[in-house]
């Protein structure tokens, strides 16, 4: 898709999203997951892990989650937690695509929508002599143009209100194959019950193959309906104890979130924190799996 097309398509989710956003919030969560999930929501007595994240998202509001939900004032919290030796080399964060000195960045560099989540309002440059600046401004520009008044699609709250900026910060090296590998620890209050690891998926996000593993790294033959599921156990990466270590100590504040980290030939290296995966409409196989990573998520 070129870039007038990403644009084109952002306005039309903008305008629907303000067009939907007089839709009390409890209704329109039960409205997405009857169509994405087929499913009746549970919220007086949530069992699955889809149906937890529906009510987590309606009923607890630290702001410590807004503050972690943004790519760029996550990194204070990762530092107050003594692991800012893990944080991507950053090269800025900008209000405006006109505030960036492209001539003084990198050859090479990734930028992002500071509130883009699923991997989307991501712009890498490999080589910048062969893109079209003007181009990558205008996508830029609809970034920060985004109402802040608008309600989140899915209702996930620490999004609302939010201003976004552009953060650019060094592009990682991915494998011979160009994969970068990631693992994505699913934490409880610091307990780490799983995590999931991807690969094949960097170039082509949709063509990724996904595994959950226990946190001893032993693939639990579960996977997410929209990957195809990883059959082959991994190798455990370099510094795998270290980085569980560290999703331990950043997921200690909250009752759930996922914390993910790249490992490049065991350096670890920060790379989110998602409090609502996938907006809580994620489809498991086996669908047991849905009531298993719920039983570890305790509401309050």
């Amino acid at each position: 898709m070129d870039y007038k097309s990403i644009i084109k398509s952002r306005k039309l989710r903008i305008k629907i999203m303000q067009f939907l956003s007089f839709v009390p919030d409890e209704l329109m969560v039960k409205l997405q997951y009857r169509i994405k999930t087929g499913r009746k929501l549970n919220l007086k007595n949530p069992q699955r892990y889809t149906e937890k994240l529906q009510w987590y998202k309606l009923n607890y509001k630290d702001p410590l989650m807004a503050q972690c939900a943004d790519k760029y004032e996550v990194r204070k919290y990762v530092e107050k937690c003594g692991l800012g030796h893990i944080l991507n080399e950053l090269y800025g964060v900008y209000d405006s695509p006109d505030e960036i000195d492209f001539d003084a960045l990198p050859n090479s560099f990734v930028a992002k929508d500071t509130l883009g989540g699923g991997g989307n309002s991501v712009i890498i440059v490999q080589d910048k002599s062969a893109v079209n600046i003007d181009e990558i401004k205008a996508q830029m520009q609809e970034w920060v143009d985004e109402p802040i008044n608008k309600k989140h699609p899915g209702r996930e709250w620490v999004y609302d209100g939010r201003k976004h900026r552009i953060i650019v910060e060094k592009l990682l090296t991915g494998d011979k194959d160009g994969d970068l590998p990631d693992y994505k620890f699913f934490g409880f209050n610091g307990v780490i019950e799983c995590l999931y690891f991807m690969k094949n998926y960097t170039k082509h996000h949709d063509e990724g193959i996904l595994g959950f593993l226990s946190p001893d790294f032993k693939l639990l033959g579960a996977h997410r309906k929209d990957f195809a599921a990883m059959n082959e156990q991994p190798e455990k990466p370099q510094s795998y104890e270290e980085m569980l270590e560290m999703a331990k100590i950043l997921s200690k504040s909250f009752p759930h979130v996922r914390v993910d980290f790249y490992n490049i030939n065991g350096e670890i290296i920060f790379g989110e924190m998602t409090f609502f995966m996938a907006s809580g409409y994620i489809q498991f196989e086996p669908d047991e799996f849905d009531y298993k990573l719920g039983e570890n998520f305790k509401l309050t």
